[in-house]
C-alpha cells in the first residue's frame, strides 16, 4: 500500500498518474497548501522541504520498515523501479527516460512555476518577469515539440518522463501557450489526456479541491512569503 501525501498541483499530479497507470493500491492523505498543512511536523517528517507530492511506502521491497520518499521525480522513480514499470529495462532506454525526467524537474516545472507566478499571483505585475518566463515557457515548449516529431512519447514506450510532463503542459493557457503552436507536442498531449488512467486521476483531483485556485490574501502569504525563518 501507498499513502500519497498530495495536493492538486503538476506535481501532484505526477503521482496519481502513475499509480492509476500501475494499478497500485493508495490513499490518498490531502495535504492542503493553502492553508498551511505542509508545516505540519508529521508531513515535515515525511517530506522536509515542506513541498508535495511525498509518500510512504508501506511494502517496501527490503522487506524493512516503512520507506518515505519526497519530490516528485524521486516518486516517480521510485515506483517505476518498484513496479519494473514505464522505465526501460535496457541501459540506453533507461538513461533517455532518466534524461527526460529530469529536464522537466529541472527546466519545465521551475520555468513554468515561475511563469504562473509573475501572472498570476505577484503583488506587482513586473512585465520583464512576465515576459521572461512566458517566452522561456514556450522555448521548452518548442523543444518538447521537436523531440516529438518522430516519436509518439518522449522516451519510446510511455514513460515516467511523459507522466511528469504532461502535467505541466494542462494549464498552458495560464502559461500564455497554445497548444496549436506547437503540433506534435498537441498531438502526444490528446494522447496522454485520452488514456482512461489519466481520466481517473484527474477525477481524484476534483474530488479533492474543488476550487483550486489561490483566493485569499492568508493563502498568499502561506505559499509566497517563506523564509529560512519557516524551517523548522
Amino acid at each position: 500500500m501507498i499513502d500519497l501525501y498530495y495536493w492538486t498541483t503538476p506535481n501532484g499530479h505526477k503521482i496519481t498518474l502513475f499509480l492509476e497507470e500501475a494499478g497500485m493500491p493508495y490513499v490518498i492523505h490531502p495535504v492542503n497548501l493553502s492553508r498551511g498543512d505542509q508545516f505540519k511536523p508529521e508531513f515535515l517528517a515525511i517530506s522536509p522541504n515542506n513541498r508535495i507530492p511525498a509518500i510512504v511506502d508501506q511494502n517496501p521491497a527490503d522487506g524493512g520498515a516503512p520507506i518515505p520518499v519526497f519530490e516528485s521525480g524521486a516518486i516517480l522513480l521510485y515506483l517505476a523501479e518498484k513496479t519494473g514499470k514505464f522505465l526501460p529495462k535496457d541501459f540506453r532506454g533507461r538513461f533517455e527516460t532518466l534524461e527526460w525526467l529530469f529536464w522537466q524537474v529541472g527546466g519545465l516545472g521551475p520555468m513554468a512555476g515561475q511563469n504562473h507566478h509573475f501572472k498570476q499571483y505577484a503583488r506587482e505585475k513586473l512585465a520583464y518577469a512576465i515576459e521572461r518566463y512566458v517566452n522561456e515557457t514556450g522555448r521548452l515548449y518548442a523543444v518538447l515539440n521537436k523531440r516529438l516529431a518522430d516519436r509518439a512519447f518522449v522516451a519510446g514506450e510511455y514513460s515516467i518522463a511523459d507522466m511528469a510532463i504532461y502535467p505541466w503542459i494542462v494549464p498552458h493557457q495560464s502559461q500564455s501557450q497554445k497548444l496549436e503552436d506547437f503540433p506534435y507536442l498537441a498531438r502526444w498531449f490528446e494522447a496522454i489526456r485520452a488514456r482512461p488512467a489519466t481520466q481517473r486521476a484527474y477525477a481524484k483531483a476534483q474530488e479533492i479541491n474543488q476550487a483550486p485556485v489561490v483566493g485569499d490574501e492568508e493563502s498568499g502569504r502561506i505559499l509566497f512569503s517563506q523564509t529560512a525563518a519557516d524551517v523548522k
